[in-house]
């Protein structure tokens, strides 16, 4: 029942708070007289997007292959710069040096039983004039993978996950001494080097199935969307202890950082690894013999899959060129009129693998068409009364490096002045994804509200939710989805540039893009194009126009609002579902080993074997100990009444057309507000990991991209570490409660504004 109370407590919250309807000037942290104005402005804003200027940006800055280090990444940087100043913004580049490997030797072979050589490249296309740039075109390969020469029986591992080895044991396969080759899919790239070397392979090679990203979704570039036959998804597979330079964890790649030898530095693979694309992973896997793979593990290649091994033999070579890279990062800054050292960011990259039409640059011509409108109404006497900066980050791909080298050299300056920072990587054509802080689920289902979709003519709100509605696989998820208030909002994990803002210094966060309708499979090759993108993306450029609108506005109200627009409603509801999730996973957990050794016991597994094909018994596992939840319980309940409490102040002040929002003494409760997300770090950080200081929400480190909430109890119940789980759940209750301490000193100062 802890769930339905809250969800009573969130509905009834906002109805005081007056989520109100577009045409109306009910607006969250604005007076009534304040929201006619900011509306005004808005509409003002929503008009000035062009999908005739986005397709002019995304042809320019995707004309030629950009990574980082190239000539034309730092044209694009310079270009941009030239954008920003022209639309009256102060701008400048900042720049700072990192590791950047690039292949030097790349090799892989079969050797037994039959002799096959990779290809390893990716062909033009006539139709398509950019795919032929090969003398500027990054090799494929995966940055950060250790360099090695390596022989080895080949295994296939399905995904490389964990519990994919678990099945690999049962099967009696082990890949110690081996070449691992996995597909795609299931967690982030760099996940499945990391377990393969902790079960002692030697290399990993990763392929796209075409079941996953090929024929099997459909027609194949360039007759469709999807991945063809040669195409390769790049990508960096740098380990997840921290993100950034590898050379200069935690501190600015500044030119007088101080660098860690590369001896030293944790991040690069154990094992070298090399992406192929399925025409080459094809000879490989018809090669294999030993075991059928798992149905489960058949992908869509013409050939009855096996695991391995046999007498399929693979030679790898991984060798680098280990040099110190410029990434050029690119800062338009808009200064408030009133509240000037309170700071709304938004930012998108612009570096590439190749082209990179789809990703990022969608999403960045969407910013700069943003900035260019903010351009339009500085010259209509609009001034924004927080500080705008908009970044266009460099060197994202490879593991994030412009965003997180500006925020750790900017790292006092961000904890003192930045209220939330907003962003986007690629846009498609379908339904507004929203993902980020959950202090501003109900902001942003607010903004959404607002925004039409270019196509279906509702808003991108309500758009989403019948779409969600379609998709639920239970009435008890449809019945949430017609009944809560808001959209529920996902929490972000590891994968774009909010990274470093989230989980190391404590600022709220949002990604958003619109997809879910174009899908294909050209990401990280060199067939991610404007040939590509005009033919299969979003091909009108009107949901480029639509994430503009919508990002846009999100920044003029964040920086436009008397009262921080933060409601935590939505905060406690979702730290009550974690809580609840942590409890049923631990059960889960205990039932499941209780079962499993029952089995054991009754001798199930060895009476059901096929013994034409053999299945090893699992191993007996002890029975996960009872947690003791009650400090989360508490602080959850303590974070629940604190909420209550400030939702009243705010309904108070409120009252009268808002006015108790107007005036000086609002300042002091702003101030305050802006360090709720930074009370949810522990400056310990997490085992192993203290460079991700954020308690609510981490990457996992086994999904990298996915996220893990409440990451501390909920890995550790997952890994069977139970002492560390104990521990989590002391430190997040902690947290919480530091949480709830700040919710209730901003109530103090709010119920004083009042007086």
């Amino acid at each position: 029942m802890r769930g339905c109370r809250l969800l009573g407590v969130v509905a009834a919250a906002l109805l005081t708070l007056g989520s109100a309807p577009a045409d109306e000037p009910g607006l969250a942290g604005f007076s009534d007289q304040s929201a006619r104005v900011e509306r005004g402005w808005e509409a003002k804003f929503r008009a000035i997007p062009d999908p005739a200027n986005l397709r002019a940006y995304v042809k320019r800055l995707s004309a030629r292959p950009h990574a980082v280090g190239s000539a034309y990444d730092k044209d694009n940087a310079e270009w941009i710069l030239s954008q920003f100043k022209a639309w009256g913004l102060e701008a400048k580049i900042e720049t700072f040096d990192v590791l950047f490997p690039t292949p030097k030797e790349r090799r892989l072979e079969m050797v037994a039983p039959t002799r096959f050589v990779a290809a390893l490249q990716e062909p033009a296309v006539a139709v398509d004039p950019t795919s032929g740039q090969t003398k500027e075109q990054l090799p494929t390969y995966n940055a950060y993978s250790a360099d090695g020469d390596v022989t080895g029986p080949l295994i296939y591992v399905n995904y490389g996950v964990p519990d994919d080895y678990d099945r690999l044991q049962r099967l009696g396969v082990s890949v110690k001494g081996a070449v691992v080759i996995a597909r795609y899919g299931h967690s982030w790239r760099g996940i499945k080097p990391k377990v393969a070397a902790e079960h002692g392979a030697v290399g990993c090679l990763i392929y796209s199935d075409p079941r996953d990203d090929g024929y099997f979704e459909g027609a194949t570039f360039p007759d469709g969307p999807f991945r063809p036959n040669e195409g390769v998804q790049r990508g960096s597979v740098m380990d997840t202890y921290y993100v950034g330079d590898p050379l200069t964890p935690g501190v600015g790649a500044t030119k007088d950082a101080k660098r860690l030898p590369l001896k030293d530095v944790t991040v690069i693979t154990k094992i070298p690894v090399l992406p192929i694309s399925y025409g080459d992973a094809r000879p490989l896997l018809a090669a294999l013999s030993g075991p059928m793979a798992p149905e489960a593990w058949r992908g869509a290649l013409p050939f009855a899959y096996h695991v391995g091994p046999g007498a399929t033999r693979v030679h790898l070579v991984v060798k680098s060129n280990w040099d110190i890279k410029p990434v050029y990062d690119v800062i338009a800054t808009i200064p408030g009129s009133t509240k000037a050292g309170e700071w709304v960011i938004r930012g998108n990259h612009h570096d590439a693998w190749v082209n990179g039409a789809e990703d990022p640059v969608s999403g960045q011509a969407a910013l700069l068409e943003e900035a260019r409108a903010y351009g339009e109404l500085l010259k209509q006497g609009w001034r924004p009364k927080r500080t705008i900066v908009y970044c266009a980050w460099d060197g994202e791909e490879p593991g994030l490096l412009g965003s997180t080298e500006w925020a750790e050299t900017h790292a006092a300056e961000l904890s003192q002045h930045a209220v939330a920072y907003l962003n986007s990587d690629s846009n498609g054509r379908g339904y507004l994804e929203m993902e980020g802080s959950h202090t501003l689920e109900a902001f942003y289902n607010d903004v959404a509200r607002d925004i039409t979709d270019p196509e279906s003519g509702v808003s991108v709100w309500k758009r989403l939710r019948l779409h969600r509605i379609e998709d639920a696989k239970t009435a008890e998820d449809r019945k949430e989805i017609r009944e809560r208030p808001d959209l529920r909002i996902g929490a972000l994990g590891f994968g774009s540039d909010y990274t470093v803002f989230l989980d190391h210094l404590g600022i709220p966060c949002i990604s958003l893009g619109f997809g879910g309708e174009d899908e294909g499979g050209i990401y990280h090759s060199i067939y991610d194009d404007f040939y590509w993108y005009t033919h299969f993306g979003d091909t009108t450029f009107v949901y480029g126009r639509a994430l503009a609108q919508t990002t846009g506005t999100a920044v003029m109200r964040l920086a436009d609002a008397e009262l921080l627009p933060f409601r935590f409603t939505n905060l406690a509801d979702t730290v009550d579902l974690y809580v609840g999730q942590l409890q049923k996973l631990l059960q889960k957990e205990r039932d499941e080993a209780r079962e499993r050794n029952l089995e054991l016991e009754e001798g199930v597994f060895a009476a059901t074997v096929d013994p034409r094909a053999p299945l090893l018994p699992p191993p007996a596992e002890a029975v996960p100990p009872h947690l003791n939840f009650a400090p989360l319980e508490n602080a959850a309940e303590a974070l629940a009444h604190s909420t209550e409490r400030y939702d009243k102040a705010v309904a108070k002040a409120r009252a009268n057309g808002g006015a108790g929002l107007a005036g000086e003494s609002v300042q002091a409760v702003n101030a305050t507000l802006m360090g709720i997300e930074r009370a949810m770090l522990d400056p310990a950080g997490l085992p192993d990991r203290p460079w991700f200081e954020n308690l609510l929400y981490a990457p996992g480190m086994y999904t990298g991209y996915g996220v893990k909430t409440v990451p501390m109890v909920r890995e550790a119940i997952e890994l069977m570490r139970w002492q560390e789980a104990d521990e989590g759940i002391v430190r997040t209750a902690k947290v919480l409660a530091g949480v709830a301490a700040v919710i209730d000193r901003a109530t103090t100062a709010l119920e004083k504004t009042d007086m």
